[in-house]
């Protein structure tokens, strides 16, 4: 486990939607972004090389106008034995979710009740 491991370089935002349609459109063609693809229930867009995720919340208890933000690591293993290490207390161990353009995404939650995409 590295002692200096730290978290350094945001990969993604996700916003909940209600309707992930409308919201397109809105940060599409009113505010510009770049859309990147759209996949049942989310669409995600460029943000200088991040990405903003645009979904609806699967978990009602989730759905509090609050953002998640996904942090970049090399090794989302070694990743979450440092932070459990350090006291951070998971409800589930790092999985697998969907394989993305260029990245592969998988999710773990921390008792704040925030989700993180492991690249």
């Amino acid at each position: 486990m590295a002692d200096d491991l730290g978290l350094t370089q945001i990969g993604q935002i996700a916003i909940n939607v209600h309707d992930v349609k409308r919201a397109v459109g809105f940060y599409r063609d009113t505010l510009g972004m770049k859309l990147l693809f759209e996949v049942p229930n989310a669409a995600f867009f460029d943000c200088g090389g991040g990405r903003l995720m645009l979904g609806l919340c699967e978990q009602p208890e989730f759905d509090r106008g609050a953002s998640t933000i996904y942090y970049k690591v090399p090794n989302i293993r070694a990743t979450f034995e440092t932070f459990s290490s350090r006291g951070v207390r998971f409800e589930s161990e790092p999985h697998f979710v969907t394989r993305m353009p260029a990245t592969t995404c998988g999710w773990r939650s921390s008792e704040t009740q925030r989700s993180t995409c492991w690249h």
